[in-house]
């Protein structure tokens, strides 16, 4: 780390002075001290990961000061599981605490430990078969599917998480007692009820689950015959490479899930994925292009009432959005203020975690922009709803807020905000 810190700060110095700033000069630029920028340019302190971006801009270093913090950290490879083609039983534990606990097992295992002679409740028995057509059927999950997705906008994940895994579970078995256009279709949309519970488990923190379920996501689309959902599962794996700050994996998956022929919406989110990975990297001509793209692909996209639309349906313009999102990881808070103001205006009330996901984003950038009174007041009406929502990938923007706002400890809205956000930040996902 004394390495990284030591050539960041070389190259820092170097080019200050080669645009003609003094130190003093480019620590207002940025909203940091002097004394913090003269300890980095030294080697004293190791930047963060928001400084690193500041002065990349602020330099107009095209990512060159991004790519030096990158090369030297290293990413575990987000890989996605292989499948068995042995059976799974599923075992389901429902704590009063609501500490419940999902693990999947083969029967082999089941019987082996165990398991599958534990005394119980019988809850149910097993279907009848019938090729008989039954539209009405797929029309009602399909109901409880939008109103599931109601649900998690509103309400902490976990409790929802095993309901839907409920849910997944009887679509796969009443698959096998149907025609064969029915069976279709259930498992079509037993497929977006395992993808959706894979983003509500990544919400809790857990990657591995979440891979998980989009693996088994894939596997259900493909049974049904929909062989696009292996595409927005890249997507989805770039989510997560893309919240352990890797631009290269997230870079690389995005650009995967567009090297078929997938619909356009498909490409599209993968578009705005890839744009996002360029914004880590600091390559802002890259990133603008990818968007540019994604608003044409979405633009294309043409809705279905047969199957449920894949990704966000709270965002207005999900590109423009994904912009303002973009404007603060290449070091343009003060930009990507503006841009997530004017559209989290146009988004439903009832979407509380998307208002909580980008209005914690808005403050982040507004901090970074040196506007500390306007994110405090931004971020004391999102607390109750950010302990409501308790999602993981808030609370990491939630982090990065505080360690902005704490360099900046006599500021009176700093003062009264703290210690609200300290018990926000202690009912964190872990």
């Amino acid at each position: 780390m004394v390495q990284l810190a030591t050539t960041f700060g070389e190259e820092l110095r170097r080019r200050r002075l080669a645009a003609g700033f003094s130190l003093t000069g480019l620590a207002q630029r940025v909203h940091y001290s002097k004394s913090q920028l003269s300890k980095v340019e030294r080697g004293i302190k190791s930047p963060s990961r928001e400084l690193v971006r500041l002065c990349d801009a602020a330099l107009d270093a095209g990512g060159t000061l991004v790519a030096l913090t990158q090369e030297n950290r290293s990413s575990d490879q987000v890989t996605a599981e292989t499948g068995s083609e042995e059976e799974e039983v599923w075992l389901m534990q429902l704590s009063p605490d609501g500490q419940s606990r999902f693990l999947p097992i083969s029967r082999r295992q089941a019987v082996m430990t165990g398991a599958a002679s534990v005394a119980g409740m019988s809850i149910g028995r097993p279907a009848v078969h019938s090729e008989k057509e039954d539209t009405s059927l797929l029309g009602s999950y399909r109901s409880l599917f939008d109103q599931y997705r109601q649900l998690g906008q509103a309400s902490n994940a976990g409790p929802l998480v095993p309901v839907l895994i409920a849910q997944t579970h009887a679509l796969q078995e009443l698959s096998r007692h149907v025609g064969a256009g029915t069976r279709q279709g259930l498992l079509r949309l037993g497929s977006r009820y395992a993808e959706y519970i894979g983003w509500l488990v990544q919400e809790n923190g857990d990657d591995a689950g979440a891979l998980w379920w989009t693996r088994r996501a894939v596997e259900l689309a493909d049974a049904s015959g929909d062989h696009n959902l292996a595409a927005y599962a890249l997507v989805r794996r770039a989510l997560v490479t893309l919240y352990r700050d890797d631009a290269e994996q997230t870079i690389g998956l995005a650009r995967q899930a567009q090297s078929g022929g997938e619909p356009p919406r498909i490409r599209g989110l993968a578009a705005q994925r890839e744009a996002q990975g360029h914004a880590l990297a600091g390559d802002y001509d890259s990133c603008m292009r990818c968007l540019d793209q994604a608003r044409t692909l979405l633009a294309q996209h043409a809705e279905s009432a047969e199957s449920p639309v894949i990704g966000t349906t709270n965002l207005p313009d999900p590109a423009e959005m994904v912009r303002g999102w973009c404007l603060y990881d290449l070091g343009r808070p003060g930009a990507a203020a503006q841009v997530i103001a004017t559209q989290l205006a146009q988004v439903p009330e009832g979407a509380v975690r998307t208002r909580v996901r980008f209005g914690v984003r808005g403050a982040l950038a507004h901090a970074a922009d040196g506007e500390i009174d306007q994110a405090c007041l931004l971020t004391r009406g999102l607390l109750r709803d950010i302990t409501t929502i308790g999602s993981a990938t808030v609370f990491a923007d939630l982090r990065a807020l505080a360690r902005t706002l704490s360099r900046h400890p006599k500021n009176p809205s700093v003062s009264e905000l703290m210690p609200g956000l300290g018990t926000a930040l202690r009912a964190a996902v872990p």
